[in-house]
């Protein structure tokens, strides 16, 4: 049995050793990184210089692994960020910017408030860009298994807009996830969407607004943004209502929700358009209900997460002067991601695949829930409320 002296030396190790290895295998992929970023045609003194000193942050992968989009609630979310400020600030960017805005309504067909509403979203009206070393950040996820494809891509990209000039090594600072400026564009966004709308002979996405708000526009334009239509709506289920059609993969015609029972928040009448519609119920049947049409596929590409492309479309609302949200956060509260992971291990030994074990409710444990909920003859909203969950125990157990 060791003497008593030893132990800090034997923790010490143990604890080391986990860091010490997952540095290593960092500098591995590091020198891996720079061969593919050579392959792929950077210049080999530009790849040794910028990562040359290179290094791994924690708390990217941290802050990857808890997006709020995965672990917050829908109201949880919305409530954070449709707020009485950011509402304000918006309306007074429209005030000071509205010439600017309504002459890219002009050139590309992107009204203002949605412009306003991704630009607060993102930085919150270039009140906080984010001081992360972009090169750090995206080296980081490059070599940390999740999402490597497309961070070896955004490194890529970065690395040739240093080549031609268009980004300088003292602007690569920004988001965690290496976004950059007040829009919070990918390097990879930027080399292909970003315009010198203010006739400055560069492009400044962090200093320049019309710059930054031009290059949203003209993303949202390449995208397909239809200038003739809202990104959707809230709108009210009947008691009747039969859950048929759900999801962005289920769209129909207005007409036939219309015929379903779906009337719009305010009990009116859908609007009498030729239109597809998609029916999202991000906290199932008992919280709000949202049609949205094919501009929300849009903001979709911009992050794809349901979240945060509703709260893009609620926010424009609101600077819009449209009223709140009618619906109200459910009584009962949502389930505890504990509680959630038992659901989804009941589901799994149920025969029903619910992604990752990991206690979030994301697309494919909503679809798990949802086939569970249409085989028993229960409304199939796919959500997971603490009586379905009780269940799907009781029945797995």
């Amino acid at each position: 049995m060791p003497c008593r002296s030893r132990w800090p030396v034997l923790v010490a190790l143990l604890l080391a050793a986990p860091a010490s290895a997952a540095a290593g295998s960092f500098e591995q992929c590091v020198t891996g990184l720079r061969t593919e970023l050579e392959a792929k045609g950077r210049d080999p003194e530009l790849v040794d210089e910028t990562l040359g000193e290179v290094e791994r942050l924690e708390r990217v992968v941290d802050r990857d692994r808890e997006q709020p989009e995965l672990v917050q609630t829908f109201w949880a979310y919305l409530d954070a960020r449709v707020t009485d400020g950011r509402i304000a600030r918006g309306r007074a960017m429209m005030e000071e910017h509205g010439r600017l805005l309504w002459q890219l309504y002009d050139t590309y067909g992107v009204s203002p408030r949605y412009l306003l509403a991704l630009w607060g979203m993102e930085t919150h009206y270039g009140r906080y860009f984010g001081e992360t070393p972009v090169i750090d950040a995206m080296a980081t996820l490059a070599c940390d298994g999740r999402r490597e494809a497309f961070f070896r891509q955004e490194l890529n990209a970065t690395l040739a807009l240093l080549e031609s000039g268009r980004l300088e090594h003292d602007e690569l600072r920004g988001s965690w996830a290496g976004a950059i400026g007040h829009t919070q564009f990918m390097p990879s966004t930027l080399r292909e969407h970003a315009v010198d709308y203010d006739g400055s002979g560069s492009i400044d996405l962090r200093t320049s607004v019309p710059d930054a708000l031009a290059s949203a526009a003209n993303y949202l334009d390449a995208m397909g943004w239809d200038p003739a239509f809202r990104w959707g709506r809230e709108v009210r289920l009947t008691e009747a209502f039969q859950f048929k059609h759900l999801g962005l993969d289920e769209p129909q015609s207005l007409a036939s929700w219309q015929r379903q029972g779906i009337r719009r928040a305010d009990g009116s009448d859908l609007p009498a358009a030729d239109l597809e519609a998609a029916l999202l119920l991000p906290m199932g049947r008992h919280g709000p209900a949202f049609l949205v049409y094919d501009n929300f596929r849009r903001l979709l590409r911009w992050n794809h997460s349901i979240s945060y492309a509703l709260a893009v479309g609620v926010l424009a609302d609101r600077i819009d002067g449209q009223p709140p949200l009618r619906a109200e956060p459910p009584e009962e509260p949502p389930p505890r991601r504990t509680a959630l992971k038992a659901g989804q291990e009941a589901l799994a030994a149920l025969g029903y695949d619910p992604g990752p074990v990991d206690g979030l409710l994301g697309p494919a444990t909503r679809a798990a829930v949802r086939a569970y909920q249409q085989n028993r003859n229960l409304p199939a909203d796919g959500y997971p409320d603490r009586a379905l969950l009780e269940r799907l125990r009781e029945e797995a157990g």
